[in-house]
């Protein structure tokens, strides 16, 4: 008897119990579709991870403003700090030898006004270093200089969403557009920018409005004991030194504001590590759920097929009293094996797939289908269907076919 002949015996095998196979499949089914759709979560978080830091940057520093809403404790903290300044931010700069730029922000929610549109933005004074250090750059026009941060002048660049819905098609540069109370002139359009979540909070740099930084501390109100400024996004020159930049900045601002914490100092390069190790675990936790959905599904097959080799106890003594060997029973029960594991890989692959976008649909979680998860999924299912099933078809070569035959 040659291979072909156990082979086509398996798939008949097969055939013949139609719903028992596939309900022996179902275990590899879940199995492969829990390993796909858990390492697409994985992927697409870390890749949105890798999108946050982006946004902020990998040389970067960031100082947030905490800001003191109580009046008593405002009072206690304008006697010893003002909270994050233009001057911090100067300072830092030419303190810290490790530093190449810095950046400070305020942010200002408000309208903006062409012709007959109108739209709610977010301004951000900032300074022109701002495009280097954020790698952000103008699509067309300029960015502001210092000369227009000096005289605090009333020129403005927008975001490419903002463009897009005053303007539509037109050209906005030399136009006016009215900011709050006052005019601006349009200098340029910033570049499409992916939209990624920054410290927790989503960030979308396409509906923002840039003005010279003194613009917003002169030209728009503040509330009672706000800072002057909202950040200060600072680059380090050498990102091995980032973590003895971030100390010496802290030092630095902790003598200026008398040891006041009304500050935080966030490092994304340590921020993605963190959330990296913190992935690690996730990824680790939910492949081995999915690793024991596989692990049933195999424990199934074999169950299942040692079921299957004492119901043909007798069919194996006939197969074997008319000359088929030990190898032609033992490739009949492994093909039977195989083939329910792999038919179970393929549609597990299909419904991981759907699975997925459910998961995307519904929980709003960024998933991404790799080919090394599909290939991971498809190889452990048939390393499944191979080692859960040499057991029982080994059990059934073995059989002696004198008893075989006395069986009833």
């Amino acid at each position: 008897m040659n291979y072909r002949e156990s082979i086509l015996i398996g798939f008949q095998g097969i055939q013949t119990h139609k719903l028992r196979s596939i309900l022996t499949a179902l275990g590899i089914i879940f199995g492969v579709a829990a390993v796909i759709s858990m390492l697409s979560i994985g992927e697409g978080a870390k890749r949105e991870a890798l999108e946050q830091i982006q946004v902020m940057g990998m040389n970067n520093i960031i100082i947030n403003d905490i800001p003191i809403e109580d009046e008593e404790q405002g009072k206690g903290r304008t006697n010893l700090s003002r909270g994050l300044t233009l001057d911090d931010a100067y300072a830092i700069e030419k303190v810290n030898p490790l530093v190449e730029m810095v950046a400070p922000q305020k942010e200002v929610a408000d309208q903006i006004r062409y012709q007959q549109e109108k739209l709610d933005a977010t301004i951000i004074g900032t300074t022109p270093d701002y495009e280097e250090l954020m790698s952000y750059y103008t699509r067309n026009g300029a960015f502001f200089n210092y000369l227009d941060v000096r005289e605090a002048r009333r020129v403005c660049v927008l975001g490419a969403d903002i463009k897009a819905r005053l303007f539509f098609f037109q050209d906005p540069l030399g136009s006016n557009v009215k900011i709050g109370k006052q005019w601006y002139t349009v200098i340029g359009v910033m570049q499409k920018k992916p939209v990624a979540s920054a410290t927790g909070q989503v960030t979308n740099l396409n509906q923002n409005v840039y003005v010279p930084i003194t613009c917003t501390i002169k030209r728009f109100s503040h509330l009672p004991f706000e800072s002057e400024i909202d950040r200060i996004t600072v680059k380090v020159r050498d990102a091995d030194r980032i973590q003895e930049a971030a100390n010496i900045i802290n030092q630095t601002m902790r003598r200026r504001h008398n040891e006041v914490s009304d500050f935080s100092i966030t490092i994304p390069e340590a921020l993605l590590k963190q959330k990296q190790k913190t992935q690690r675990i996730f990824n680790i936790v939910m492949g081995a759920i999915a690793g024991i959905s596989l692990l049933v599904g195999g424990i199934g097959i074999m169950n299942i097929m040692l079921a299957s080799v004492l119901e043909r106890t007798r069919e194996i003594g006939i197969r074997r009293a008319v000359g088929a060997r030990q190898k032609d029973i033992l490739g009949q029960f492994l093909v039977e094996a195989v083939v329910l594991s792999f038919a179970g890989g393929m549609l597990g692959i299909v419904f991981g797939f759907a699975l997925t976008k459910m998961i995307a649909l519904y929980a709003g979680w960024r998933t991404i289908v790799s080919v090394p998860a599909i290939f991971l999924a498809f190889s452990v299912s048939a390393a499944v269907g191979i080692i859960f099933g040499l057991y029982p078809a080994r059990q059934a070569a073995m059989l002696d076919p004198i008893d075989s035959l006395r069986y009833e």
